[in-house]
């Protein structure tokens, strides 16, 4: 069985315990963050487990290089405390069963892309920017062949992803592919991050939407007209699994001429709380509105035109909104696309 590879010497050799301390949905000091951090080491239970609303961001604030996201999920799952209704986790798990049917597998030449489970959003792989590339998972019928799983760590259910995802990576790999690039942050974060992390090998290098974007607009750059918008980047909880790509975020804003500047960025984003909705909590509710308040008031203060997004559960959270405040929702891509002359594939 797949374990995950947390280091204990790591966590007690650390003196800030940022993995807590900077969380920004609970409260917790440097000791009561120790004592709790060794409760769950030692599979006790502990006020984290129950309060923990699954944002992802511990496994970024951590700077030795361990895993704390990854145990917490796991104690929560071996000591029962769902982080979500246990109807939502059972309806969550049986919808994404990716073994139904046989999946068709093409000959493809790289580049590369896979869609995940968002066969629905093809679209937004069009133009110049996607010449040449090949896109797998397209078919809805069966594009749960290609699901990373990963979204049941929401769940508390590790075991799931471990029992599944060794079969989503050998259908991707029939592909015969060296490089694969990844749509959602997620599904990039899955075999970056969270396959190494448990021991479960990758054959082919995952490569992050926002690299390819970049690498593509370089080629493309003679073809760029300055925006010279002022945009807000919604950061998803899942880009936290993969925080050494995020400088590409600032790299293609600063190559199409768009500014953002705002005080939810980086290390400090608030997630759009759709998570947190779901979890059905005593006070869940109205925390998950303060975040999505203070986050988009704090678009607005920045005077931010667009709100860029990468994850598809972001944008149908927050899209209404932040266009209610009078800011455009636009996906990433299609902001790039928007750059060299070409109309959004999601614009009719």
């Amino acid at each position: 069985m797949f374990e995950l590879r947390f280091d204990e010497r790591k966590c007690s050799a650390c003196q800030t315990c940022d993995c807590l301390t900077k969380c920004q949905y609970m409260d917790i000091d440097v000791d009561t963050a120790k004592t709790e951090m060794r409760k769950i080491i030692n599979g006790e239970d502990s006020f984290v487990l129950h309060d923990c609303v699954t944002c992802y961001a511990c496994e970024e604030y951590c700077k030795m290089g361990n895993h704390p996201f990854y145990l917490i999920v796991e104690r929560q799952e071996e000591l029962d405390i769902p982080p979500i209704p246990y109807p939502l986790i059972k309806r969550g798990v049986q919808i994404g069963i990716p073994f139904r049917g046989e999946p068709k597998i093409e000959e493809v030449k790289e580049p590369v892309l896979s869609l995940g489970v968002f066969a629905n959003l093809a679209y937004l792989t069009q133009g110049k920017l996607f010449e040449g590339v090949s896109l797998i998972s397209t078919d809805p019928r069966t594009m749960f062949h290609f699901f990373c799983q990963l979204m049941y760590l929401h769940y508390a259910r590790t075991s799931v992803i471990k029992e599944r995802l060794p079969g989503i990576i050998e259908t991707i790999a029939k592909h015969n592919v060296k490089e694969v690039i990844f749509f959602h942050d997620e599904c990039y974060g899955t075999f970056a991050s969270y396959a190494p992390a448990v021991g479960i090998d990758v054959p082919f290098k995952p490569i992050h939407l926002f690299e390819y974007l970049y690498n593509r607009l370089q080629e493309l750059k003679d073809e760029i007209t300055p925006l010279n918008l002022k945009v807000a980047y919604q950061r998803p909880c899942s880009s936290r699994l993969s925080s050494d790509k995020l400088h590409f975020v600032n790299d293609i804003f600063n190559l199409i001429g768009v500014d953002s500047e705002r005080e939810y960025v980086g290390e400090n984003a608030l997630c759009c709380g759709g998570i947190i909705v779901e979890q059905k909590k005593e006070g869940r509710r109205q925390l998950a509105a303060d975040v999505q308040s203070r986050n988009i008031e704090d678009m607005v203060n920045a005077g931010a035109e667009l709100c860029v997004f990468n994850c598809p559960a972001c944008y149908d959270t927050l899209s209404h909104s932040v266009a209610i405040k009078g800011i455009n929702p636009i996906y990433m891509s299609d902001l790039c696309r928007l750059a060299i002359g070409e109309k959004p594939g999601g614009w009719r």
